[in-house]
């Protein structure tokens, strides 16, 4: 009486037109080759199914953790389809955005661009012109670098002639909202941080407090505020959202400030808790968030021109209306 069942052959006698070979944790199979008439065919059982291709052996998976840079074995760039991390798409643009491409790109490029004609060269500007020279009304002013310009240390961004390259575009927005209540309790920043994730569909950030201000019972190191920044087709969707839909529901809404921008293309404009509450993501869910906690938000527009007279060209293309005294 034998204690071990005999060892099976690895490859079976039953089938010869078809022999699978067992390596490692997976298993190969041979194609069954036929001959008709002198001529070798595949037949319709083979795994491959089309003729003169054999499946490969090696299929590349890139590895689960990152080992570090030194590691033989790097991992493909999540643009990569082999990537882990890679996600298709996207398959569509915006609506807002198809409009800008279409239609207010090139009446801005129209509006805006600066011709030269052939063999005109353009004046290249140096930093030492727009900076001041000192009148040598002291002795100390000798070898002393130059002074900034009048009004301010910093130097203004350079508008560079207009041409196809440079258009106006939006890069982001960023919504920030202050939450006094939150010095008393944090429920008041947990309501806010709600508001503004259901708003923009990003994760919002906490800011805390840098220094101490005793008159608003300010303390350092204290989360007083939230924001989150948008790009992409969020950045579209969102602005869609507010021209489409919020704004033409405030009642006897001026627009934006004219005098709103910090002078290097960004667009500056506030909304009330009020006016919060008139966002479909917020009305549709009015009961989840206390009435009295729902705070009013700062949306800064972030745009690609260099000063704010584009950037608020930019934006009444898109349909901000602004009102008031305009300053550029």
């Amino acid at each position: 009486m034998t204690i071990f069942a005999p060892a099976r052959p690895i490859f079976s006698l039953r089938s010869p037109l078809v022999a699978s070979a067992s390596i490692g944790l997976r298993s190969y199979a041979t194609p069954s080759v036929k001959s008709v008439d002198g001529q070798k065919k595949i037949s319709a059982s083979s795994p491959s199914k089309t003729a003169g291709r054999s499946r490969a052996r090696y299929q590349f998976r890139p590895p689960r953790y990152y080992r570090g840079p030194l590691h033989p074995i790097q991992p493909p760039k999540p643009s990569s389809p082999n990537s882990r991390e890679f996600i298709p798409g996207p398959f569509g643009r915006e609506r807002l955005e198809d409009h800008y491409h279409n239609a207010i790109a090139p009446d801005l490029l129209t509006l805006t661009y600066t011709h030269l004609p052939p063999g005109v060269e353009r004046t290249k500007r140096d930093i030492k012109q727009r900076l001041r020279e000192w009148d040598d009304s002291s002795p100390y002013h000798k070898n002393r670098p130059l002074r900034g310009p009048r009004g301010g240390d910093t130097l203004r961004l350079i508008n560079k002639p207009r041409t196809f390259r440079n258009v106006p575009a939006l890069t982001g927005i960023t919504v920030h909202t202050m939450v006094k209540g939150a010095l008393q309790d944090t429920g008041y920043l947990t309501v806010a941080g709600m508001a503004v994730q259901s708003i923009t569909g990003v994760r919002t950030t906490v800011c805390f407090s840098k220094k101490s201000v005793a008159p608003f019972d300010l303390r350092a190191k204290r989360a007083v505020s939230v924001k989150a920044h948008l790009k992409g087709q969020l950045s579209y969707r969102f602005l869609a959202n507010l021209i489409d839909v919020v704004m033409p529901r405030i009642k006897e809404y001026k627009g934006v400030k004219g005098t709103s921008g910090d002078s290097s293309g960004n667009i500056t404009f506030g909304f009330t808790p009020e006016q919060v509450t008139l966002f479909p993501e917020i009305e549709v869910n009015y009961d989840m968030y206390p009435p009295k906690m729902i705070p009013g938000l700062h949306v800064t527009v972030h745009t690609s021109a260099t000063n704010d007279k584009d950037a608020r060209k930019l934006l009444q293309g898109f349909g901000i209306p602004f009102y008031g005294k305009i300053r550029d």
